[in-house]
């Protein structure tokens, strides 16, 4: 037996909180009967989600790097009918983004049908990097003092203090990295201090570096990129700095 809401995560339905979100929305359905949170479920149970019968088999896991336009929205569902990133994504059963990136930012976004996978990027607990590119609005871009402040831990938002894991000037903005991922905080931090945002890209999340995929574009990841994205430790220097070299040239 098993938790539902893990066995729709191991599916590849969703994360596992975004599942019990599901669960609790009453969108979920164990042999007919509505589910409850922290039921458990066999392999014979027929388990439905909108309906839709969920297959609990060992499905091959797929995750997908996508560099996302500005326009779309990362939410599963939209009430306004705003575009979605799945319909730039090939049609795959269970197939749901990583964490989220605002409707008006643009860059490296992850798509996965292993929740596992999604659970491990998106927990606080497991701290996986994310890098961004921002360009602000203002008579002059932040200075050093200025980006001291997003490192400093005296930077405090209406959801407590925020803090950069590193923030380094750049042509119109500045390229900031975290150790975490609330909702908006880069441009949030920035705004903070003065800098509001005007443009903002996700270039690198963990050790997977968007690198020269364009707008709209896809690719799928094999065991290599997996590791990398895990492991960005184990990313040889020389190759993390050409990497950077790539970001740098394009963006900088």
């Amino acid at each position: 037996m098993e938790r539902l809401h893990k066995r729709l995560a191991r599916a590849g339905v969703a994360s596992r909180r975004a599942a019990e979100a599901m669960i609790q929305a009453g969108r979920v359905t164990v042999n007919g009967v509505p589910a409850t949170l922290g039921q458990t479920v066999t392999d014979a149970d027929d388990i439905r989600v909108d309906g839709q019968l969920i297959e609990t088999g060992a499905a091959p896991k797929v995750t997908y790097m996508l560099y996302k336009p500005r326009g779309y929205v990362t939410t599963a569902r939209d009430e306004y009918g705003r575009k979605n990133v799945l319909d730039a994504m090939p049609p795959t059963p269970g197939l749901h983004p990583v964490g989220r990136l605002d409707r008006d930012s643009e860059g490296l976004l992850l798509l996965t049908t292993d929740g596992d996978l999604t659970l491990t990027l998106t927990h606080p607990r497991y701290g996986h990097e994310k890098a961004y590119r921002a360009w602000t609005d203002g008579p002059h871009a932040p200075t050093p003092a200025d980006l001291e402040r997003l490192l400093d831990g005296s930077l405090t938002l209406d959801d407590g203090p925020a803090t950069a894991l590193e923030a380094r000037p750049a042509r119109g903005g500045a390229f900031v990295v975290l150790g975490e991922g609330r909702n908006r905080q880069v441009r949030r931090m920035l705004e903070g201090i003065g800098h509001p945002v005007t443009r903002l890209l996700r270039y690198r999340v963990g050790g997977l570096w968007l690198g020269n995929l364009e707008v709209g574009e896809y690719r799928q990841l094999d065991d290599r990129d997996l590791r990398d994205l895990l492991h960005p430790d184990r990313t040889p220097p020389q190759v993390w700095a050409r990497q950077w070299e790539r970001i740098e040239k394009r963006w900088g």
